[in-house]
């Protein structure tokens, strides 16, 4: 998809009805109803936008519907569709970006998708082990089940990446597959997995915390220079954080945590609907701050405004009216959306004339394309 500012989105639609866009776009006010997908029931994300969707309802007469997905393309394929005008993601967002492991594939390739805003609460997004199995650090996890979730790469790259803190990888544990998202949790509380990466603040994680089988949050000690090396090198878009909100949390511990969800939309979404969606999230952001657990990091002093994935026009014209666009930020977002439309141009160039090996010759261009211009790859055949 190209990243071309023309040809805006005036209608979506969702379950055969139209999701009219353009006069209430053009006013700047969001129309009446709107459709986000967004990550399993009994997620973090789904509770938050039902939370957020409960308010734009009160506050602004606007009906938010919200699509389920139990993994990262079965939330991304409606988007990419027109029939939701945004989703809240994970950092699979970032994958799609990127063209890499699903994303990678023939039906693919890069995606030209930008964010509106992000929740940063003082939740930690991590490993959950089974409390049975005497695990208490990542190390301890060699030779353990660790659910892989089909079609979902940023859970499995996640906990690919959580592994790293301990130098260890996919060969050092056992795979164990799962449809979805909700099945890897249902698997963690009948015996057959001991791991499943997730939000402290899910659903999923209170329900885990409530079986027989209890559950564990792993430490990483953010003085352990090595090992946040080795997982900053796999997964540059995580920070050091303390973990103080969500399922079996008696105490602050330091953990590690990334922006989630991100509320994304693809770049050629119409800038004054995606403007409208940002403010109106603000606005009336002190409606469902208590909501739901996490959903506190929607505020505006919460966003990070240097992050892996550049930030949508229609948002931006919103961080400058909140003096929140600075120089620093506009290059950053810059060199984002350049290097998206480096990928985008070694995608057209490759599939030109592909490999017969078609994943592997694409991430071998993808890789040689941004090293060329003196770019990291960071997401590599794993």
């Amino acid at each position: 998809m190209s990243l071309s500012r023309t040809g805006r989105v005036a209608a979506a639609f969702v379950a055969g009805c139209t999701l009219a866009l353009g006069a209430s776009a053009q006013a700047q006010e969001l129309p009446s109803n709107i459709a986000w997908t967004a990550y399993d029931v009994g997620s973090s994300g789904y509770s938050q936008a039902v939370g957020i969707g409960a308010a734009l309802k009160n506050e602004r007469g606007v009906t938010l519907r919200v699509l389920p997905g139990k993994n990262d393309v079965s939330r991304l394929v409606p988007l990419r569709e027109k029939k939701v005008h945004f989703s809240a993601f994970g950092v699979g967002a970032v994958q799609a970006m990127e063209g890499t492991d699903t994303f990678g594939s023939k039906e693919w390739g890069p995606q030209a998708i930008e964010i509106l805003m992000m929740s940063n609460p003082d939740s930690c997004s991590q490993l959950l082990v089974a409390g049975d199995i005497g695990v208490k650090t990542v190390a301890d996890l060699r030779g353990k089940r660790v659910a892989w979730v089909k079609g979902a790469p940023g859970l499995n790259y996640n906990a690919y990446s959580i592994l790293q803190f301990a130098g260890l990888g996919w060969d050092d544990v056992q795979k164990v597959e799962f449809g979805g998202y909700g099945g890897s949790f249902d698997g963690l509380i009948d015996g057959q997995v001991d791991a499943v990466f997730t939000v402290s603040t899910s659903g999923a994680a209170l329900k885990v915390f409530s079986s027989p089988r209890g559950g564990t949050w792993l430490t990483f000690p953010h003085a352990d220079e090595a090992g946040w090396k080795r997982m900053l090198d796999a997964s540059p878009y995580y920070f050091k954080q303390i973990c103080k909100e969500g399922a079996g949390i008696e105490k602050p511990f330091e953990a590690v945590a990334y922006p989630y969800p991100v509320l994304i939309a693809y770049a050629d979404q119409g800038d004054d609907l995606v403007y409208a969606m940002t403010k109106a999230m603000f606005d009336t952001y002190p409606a469902y701050k208590d909501s739901a657990p996490g959903v506190s990091g929607w505020a505006l002093d919460r966003q990070v405004m240097q992050w892996s994935m550049p930030f949508h026009d229609g948002a931006v014209r919103y961080y400058k009216e909140a003096g929140k666009w600075t120089p620093e930020v506009q290059a950053h977002n810059d060199a984002l959306r350049a290097r998206n439309q480096l990928l985008q141009d070694a995608w057209k160039a490759y599939t030109a004339a592909p490999a017969d090996d078609f994943v592997a010759g694409w991430q071998k261009a993808r890789v040689a394309a941004l090293e060329g211009a003196g770019l990291k790859p960071i997401w590599r055949t794993w």
